[in-house]
């Protein structure tokens, strides 16, 4: 009587054992990440070491596939897709996500911060806390705010020292609201054409000029047809790192706790490629031909106050008066 019980615990054991790997297999979890970024740029390289971190802490459980240069569209398209659930996670522009969490606009007013550090001051703290929770509310979580950098002016017609210089000029912006007023403000034409085919349309002289932090520009190989770059510091973007609320609800709390602490790694990651980028990228810029200028950022800043104004006095208002404050 024993052996048949020992017998039937062995099968038991056997079948159990068997079992595991199919259970193991049930709970694997494949996820994408999208993003508009080329290879090379510091958010794709963040967004693969997610990958390879929260692989790691899931014992190869979860994968992540990262699907860079607006393989899944635009951004704006792709914030549609996380608040849709057709996309797990996205790292784009705070400029397409305003669209749905007008807030994001607040850190972009011109000329408010000198550095990403000070921004991200704001980021780190309540500010931020209260952004995210914004941001839940519209079906996206915050994994973490990284660097899409202080923005630059590169065109092919002239250099531009002085404000006069923009005048009449074609320039490109992503969809972002407050970058189209402060072109306006500075009399250029602002004209709004998708990343991935920004190279293009400055090659065929659709456009004459554009904007975008040294990483951008770099990576896309923006200088091959923009001769003029002017350091203007006009503004500062973030890349808001998100996954959608539908993905992050059925998640266990072990998951959810590898995804965020794989997302600190990366976030902390992208901010010091970022920071680490642009002297480096400047002095290859310049070696590709690139002519580089200064701008009189006092009188650029005159010239695009009223955009602080005009937003102070949307819905925004109130959250941007508390960005305002604490930054200036």
């Amino acid at each position: 009587m024993q052996r048949k019980t020992f017998t039937r615990t062995l099968f038991a054991v056997a079948a159990l054992a068997a079992a595991l790997p199919l259970a193991a297999q049930a709970q694997a979890l494949k996820l994408t990440l999208g993003h508009g970024a080329a290879p090379g740029n510091p958010r794709h390289e963040a967004a693969v070491k997610f990958a390879e971190v929260l692989k790691a802490k899931s014992a190869g459980r979860i994968e992540v596939q990262v699907a860079p240069s607006a393989q899944l569209g635009d951004d704006a398209a792709m914030v549609t897709a996380l608040r849709t659930g057709a996309l797990d996670m996205s790292a784009n522009s705070q400029g397409a996500l305003s669209a749905a969490v007008p807030e994001y606009a607040a850190y972009g007013m011109p000329f408010l911060f000198s550095t990403p550090a000070q921004a991200f001051k704001l980021l780190d703290g309540p500010l931020g806390q209260e952004l995210a929770q914004k941001t839940a509310d519209k079906g996206m979580v915050v994994l973490g705010y990284w660097d899409n950098g202080i923005r630059h002016m590169s065109n092919s017609k002239r250099p531009i020292t002085k404000v006069e210089d923009m005048k009449g000029l074609k320039m490109r912006t992503p969809p972002d609201a407050v970058l189209v007023d402060i072109m306006q403000a500075l009399g250029a034409d602002a004209q709004q054409i998708k990343f991935a085919e920004l190279y293009v349309a400055l090659q065929q002289g659709v456009v004459d000029g554009q904007e975008n932090p040294l990483v951008n520009i770099h990576a896309s190989k923006l200088y091959e047809v923009q001769k003029h770059l002017a350091l203007t510091s006009h503004m500062f973007q973030m890349t808001p790192f998100l996954m959608s609320k539908r993905t992050w609800d059925r998640l266990s709390d072990a998951d959810r706790k590898a995804v965020q602490e794989a997302a600190t790694e990366a976030t902390a990651l992208q901010r010091k490629m970022s920071q680490d980028a642009d002297d480096k990228l400047l002095a290859e810029l310049k070696a590709k031909g690139v002519q580089v200028t200064t701008v009189d950022k006092a009188a650029f800043a005159k010239a695009t106050s009223a955009v602080d104004d005009k937003w102070l006095a949307t819905p925004i208002g109130p959250y941007l008066k508390k960005v305002i404050a604490a930054a200036r």
